[in-house]
């Protein structure tokens, strides 16, 4: 019904840039809320940022000052500008959608398959 492709992530040393992706697309009707988690090695998936269809940001204080989530509605994307990166920043990241499918329905969460992001000290 919805899928969602993510792409960007890899390997960078630490104090360096990554920029996610991450594009909606299937039977949408509206996107209320989008956004990444992270999953590290043994940890459980966190909140990073999401942002609203009106522009409501909420960012993990961890990554604030660091992070920036931004969002093109017209073409269902989001993306995660993260500088200053930090090897504490290694992790699969997920990004998500809170999808509408038509007019009427309930909204669900959709997600994406992950990417990993690895920052070397």
């Amino acid at each position: 019904q919805v899928q969602l492709v993510e792409s960007g992530g890899g390997l960078v040393q630490a104090g360096g840039s990554l920029r996610l992706s991450c594009a909606a697309s299937g039977q949408i009707y509206s996107i209320n809320k989008m956004g990444w988690y992270r999953q590290a090695p043994g940890k459980q998936r966190d909140l990073v940022a999401d942002i609203t269809s009106g522009g409501y940001i909420n960012y993990v204080d961890s990554v604030k000052g660091r992070f920036t989530i931004s969002r093109d509605n017209a073409k269902n994307t989001v993306y995660l500008q993260m500088n200053s990166l930090e090897p504490e920043d290694t992790a699969v990241y997920y990004c998500y959608a809170n999808v509408r499918t038509r007019w009427g329905a309930s909204t669900a969460d959709y997600w994406g398959q992950g990417t990993q992001v690895t920052v070397s000290s």
